[in-house]
């Protein structure tokens, strides 16, 4: 007997029970985008490494040890990509979106990284993300900020949720700042870890983002990159700062905001809840004004922030906000008995589509007595059952069974059905 073939550890399937959620909270993201006049791109989920490694750093963790690599037939190699961005920056360079234009874009789709699955991180996920590019301003660093606040009221987290600010300010600036948090970090060495010894040199400020609790105090006493901004990057900060109050957006500035990507500069931000444990950030992002450069195009100011759909969800799931419209179910099974059930089956179904747009309406296939298809519409969450027997065919007819009320069933006339099922199930069409 062969063995069974299963799936890669990390990389889950979707199942049937789960779809309606999936398929609530990206509608809730498309109809958001829309609302603020985002247009969707989608790339490949296959790039050259190189993208990645010029783009993400090549003394990232994501690089070094998370990335999805290998050499095709032709010896080129080629990466899963591991997030959107340099993906989007790629796609609109290449089809000339930047050449002397603004854009708001958006996207979704599985991203791939070589970590240790846990629960809201996988291998295989999935991301919603916004990339901005043209605008320099802090307004446009508001508005992504704004559009997020407003899919958390949207899905009823806001009071879920905190928002986080730091500023990394520009590259000149920070290269002073690394200095001294370099000549910080070497005068405690005995109290960083291996993971920070191994990023002293590559990568500093991403040991201000480590969770260990003995680095704590240490960490707390470092020098802070707020403290030695540019002027710009200060008053762009501050401008920021102010539309958001201006807005009614709370905000907590985090120090040690840092970011895990090298190509961030100023702005940098996280949503974050206490709800998931260690899996706390639901989204993140920021501005990356060199990155286009970085990659071979014109210097191109960019912002923009990803979330990760697993963690969402499990979010959403957690604190137990899932609404009626996101849960399997359909509003109607149609069932037959009798030598034209098939026929009458399918066609009155047919006619119910027509008539109602949107409802969802499953007609029994198989065969079988009405006591097993019933349970088989019991077992499908639908409202009611439609019952064509050989009388109702007959008459023109249809019994109505209430799956979910203890109510008596009742004859209706097919010609009215239409007219009247929207009022059995308690909406409209």
């Amino acid at each position: 007997m062969s063995k069974k073939i299963q799936a890669i550890r990390g990389m889950n399937d979707l199942l049937p029970e789960q779809s309606p959620l999936w398929q609530y909270v990206e509608g809730c993201v498309r109809e958001l985008m829309q609302t603020y006049g985002y247009a969707e791109i989608r790339t490949p989920i296959l790039e050259q490494t190189a993208l990645f490694a010029r783009s993400i750093g090549e003394v990232t963790d994501i690089v070094e040890k998370e990335m999805y690599t290998f050499d095709d037939r032709n010896g080129d190699s080629l990466t899963l990509r591991p997030e959107g961005t340099a993906s989007c920056v790629r796609a609109a360079m290449e089809n000339g979106l930047l050449h002397n234009q603004t854009q708001r874009l958006w996207y979704q789709g599985p991203m791939f990284r070589h970590e240790r699955p846990q629960k809201g991180r996988y291998r295989q996920f999935h991301q919603v993300g916004v990339e901005t590019y043209g605008l320099e301003g802090p307004d446009i660093d508001a508005e992504v900020i704004l559009l997020t606040a407003r899919l958390w009221r949207r899905l009823g987290l806001d009071d879920h949720v905190t928002l986080e600010l730091n500023s990394l300010g520009s590259s000149d600036a920070r290269a002073a700042y690394l200095d001294r948090l370099v000549a910080y970090f070497e005068q405690q060495q005995e109290v960083l870890d291996e993971d920070s010894q191994r990023r002293l040199y590559t990568n500093p400020m991403r040991i201000l983002d480590s969770k260990n609790p003995d680095m704590e105090p240490m960490l707390a006493d470092a020098p802070r990159l707020l403290d030695h901004l540019d002027t710009a990057s200060r008053e762009h900060f501050d401008t920021l700062t102010a539309l958001l109050e201006h807005a009614g957006i709370s905000y907590r500035i985090n120090p040690r905001l840092v970011r895990g990507l090298d190509y961030y500069s100023r702005t940098v931000f996280e949503w974050t809840t206490e709800a998931l444990g260690s899996q706390g950030t639901v989204c993140a992002g920021g501005r990356y004004d060199g990155l286009v450069e970085q990659l071979g195009g014109k210097p191109t100011p960019a912002v923009g922030f990803a979330m990760g759909m697993e963690r969402l969800i499990l979010l959403l799931e957690t604190l137990d906000l899932i609404p009626d419209d996101a849960r399997p179910g359909l509003d109607v099974y149609v069932a037959g008995q009798g030598d034209r059930s098939t026929e009458a089956t399918l066609m009155l179904g047919e006619a119910l589509r027509d008539a109602l747009p949107g409802i969802q309406l499953q007609v029994h296939c198989g065969g079988g007595g009405f006591k097993s298809q019933i349970k088989k519409a019991d077992r499908s969450g639908a409202e009611l059952a439609l019952l064509l027997g050989e009388d109702e065919i007959a008459n023109g007819t249809v019994t109505v069974k209430f799956l979910r009320d203890d109510r008596d069933q009742m004859q209706l006339a097919q010609d009215n059905l239409a007219v009247q099922l929207p009022e059995l199930l308690g909406r409209s069409f």
